[in-house]
């Protein structure tokens, strides 16, 4: 009997450690593989409502490639990660790959103020309700990465926080 209690306990314990672990974004391990439903698939048209009340309209709408950065003001990776992609992208040039964020399962003006403070100056979907996040990129968690061709095809996805070295190398790859 005391075995079953034990077993029962260990069951229950992890558990909990998984729930611990996805509420609080525990999905941030850094890999470059991801879900084979996503990547090679051409995604649709996009055009969302941005932070600022404008339409925006996803770069390869206009065949443009894109790097889409997925955040919320709420995700602990995100806020050491976007500095640092921020920093890149004033410092280095992406050649002919846009960047688009998206502001995911977030409140408006903790999103706005994360534009602020991490001096983001690429447009940003608002997707409060995850339709572009976990409806069109199949996303679970944060921080991800999509790097997206200019016809709307998915090349990669960094699930997890990316460096600017790895950032750089799929813009490479995008370019190339």
């Amino acid at each position: 009997m005391m075995f079953v209690s034990l077993g029962l306990g260990a069951a229950v314990a992890i558990a909990l450690i998984v729930v611990v672990s996805v509420l609080t974004g525990g999905n941030v391990s850094s890999t470059t593989t991801a879900p084979p439903a996503l990547v090679g698939t051409t995604l649709p048209s996009l055009t969302e409502g941005g932070l600022h009340g404008t339409t925006v309209s996803a770069p390869w709408n206009h065949h443009q490639a894109t790097a889409v950065i997925f955040f919320a003001s709420w995700c602990e990776p995100c806020k050491t990660e976007l500095p640092a992609l921020a920093h890149y992208l004033a410092t280095h040039s992406l050649g002919k790959v846009a960047v688009l964020g998206v502001d995911t399962q977030d409140q408006l003006s903790a999103g706005q103020a994360v534009v602020a403070r991490d001096h983001l100056t690429f447009p940003v979907f608002f997707d409060p309700a995850s339709t572009v996040a976990a409806g069109k990129f199949q996303l679970g968690a944060l921080p991800d990465t999509a790097f997206v061709t200019a016809t709307g095809k998915v090349q990669d996805l960094h699930i997890g926080p990316i460096s600017a070295t790895q950032f750089a190398a799929a813009v490479a790859a995008l370019n190339a």
